[in-house]
């Protein structure tokens, strides 16, 4: 059961990866269509980024924690 709950939350990289390929992506469409715009479009990304990165960590972390104090 425990397993179950750590893996529930291990879910959490699905979303941030699929995240980060449709924000990478429409990135570089907006990099296509406005080439002076470049370096706010990466400002942002890079913002985006690091707020989907941080979703994983704490899906993982809750993953660890569940595993760590559930399982004994």
């Amino acid at each position: 059961m425990v397993a179950l709950g750590a893996g529930i939350a291990a879910l959490s990289c699905i979303g941030a990866g699929l995240g980060l390929g449709i924000a990478t992506s429409k990135a570089c469409e907006a990099c296509a269509r406005q080439p002076e715009a470049d370096g706010k479009i990466m400002r942002l990304l890079l913002l985006g980024g690091a707020l989907a990165e941080a979703t994983a960590i704490y899906g993982f972390v809750i993953g660890i924690l569940i595993i760590l104090f559930m399982g004994a």
